[in-house]
């Protein structure tokens, strides 16, 4: 049997689309097939193909990258770009308040993935100028965490490990809020920082994982993302619990300077706290991990009433 041959409406729009495209060639117009994605800065990143040399200019990025399955494509990385331990293996191209332009550029990348709020800003602009294709990265929630691995799954063409990776972290946040969305409130203070002291308020990442577990963060209502505040404004909040990261992942000495403080019900009750940094300051999928040991202090805290 011959096949159907096609009708007229097909062979017009056969020919219109050929059309199209000898026109853009002829006029010197370039046809992306590579993947394109909206950045957290509201910007359409492009590129010819999926990257093969990648430049991670923060610590929380290089770990996003390797969640997609695209860490092996990573040829620099900020200080402090330790998970997974394969991370620390990579070249450095200095820290993240201030990048070494040099060593950047000699890694000839094709993908630049930077910081917004942490990288200096002229930096970042200096990569855009030398025509870099630079995704600027700025996780404000919890969802935002699983969608830049999304993205970055589709510019590393990793899209299928990246996805699986997403979707995992959804059911985790989920099967926590199904866990803890009833627990009683409990009043938290969280230390980001001893001198200047710093905490958060409830838009920061960290405030939405304690809000998952029935944390009620003291200082929520301020607002600026990571506020200064005093030791007063702490004894006068009262706080239930207090949460410390530290400068590593098993240095507990931040909470030491509170437990002088016995007009805190932190400090009678018995609730400081300690959270590896790492799992809970980063948005990574890792924020499942610190969320969720997080949620066991606070439900410790609901016990000692």
């Amino acid at each position: 049997m011959n096949a159907a041959s096609p009708t007229p409406q097909a062979r017009r729009l056969w020919s219109s689309s050929v059309l199209v495209l000898l026109g853009a060639l002829s006029s010197g117009i370039a046809i992306a097939y590579g993947p394109c994605v909206v950045d957290d800065a509201d910007r359409e990143v492009c590129l010819d193909a999926p990257a093969e040399r990648i430049v991670s200019l923060s610590p929380g990025a290089t770990e996003l990258i390797f969640a997609t399955g695209g860490g092996e494509r990573i040829v620099g990385a900020v200080s402090y770009s330790d998970y997974p331990p394969e991370a620390e293996e990579i070249p450095r191209i200095g820290s993240y308040k201030r990048l070494d332009m040099e060593a950047l550029l000699g890694r000839e990348p094709d993908l630049v993935v930077g910081w917004s709020s942490g990288n200096p800003t002229e930096q970042l602009e200096r990569l855009q100028d030398l025509g870099l294709t630079v995704y600027l990265s700025e996780p404000r929630d919890l969802e935002d965490v699983a969608t830049t691995v999304e993205r970055l799954g589709r510019l590393t063409g990793s899209a299928s490990t990246a996805d699986r990776v997403a979707a995992e972290y959804r059911d985790e946040l989920a099967a926590i809020e199904e866990q803890y969305g009833n627990a009683d409130p409990v009043r938290v203070f969280y230390q980001v920082w001893p001198d200047p002291l710093m905490t958060v308020n409830d838009d920061h990442l960290i405030s939405q994982a304690a809000a998952l577990c029935g944390g009620d963060n003291v200082f929520g209502e301020l607002g600026s993302l990571t506020p200064r505040i005093d030791k007063e404004s702490v004894l006068d909040r009262n706080p239930e619990a207090i949460v410390a990261g530290g400068m590593g992942e098993a240095d507990e000495t931040w909470l030491d300077a509170w437990r002088d403080f016995d007009s805190l019900e932190a400090v009678t009750q018995g609730n400081l706290f300690f959270v590896p940094p790492s799992s809970i300051q980063r948005p990574t999928p890792r924020l499942v991990e610190g969320t969720r040991t997080l949620c066991e202090q606070l439900e410790r805290a609901r016990e000692r009433r």
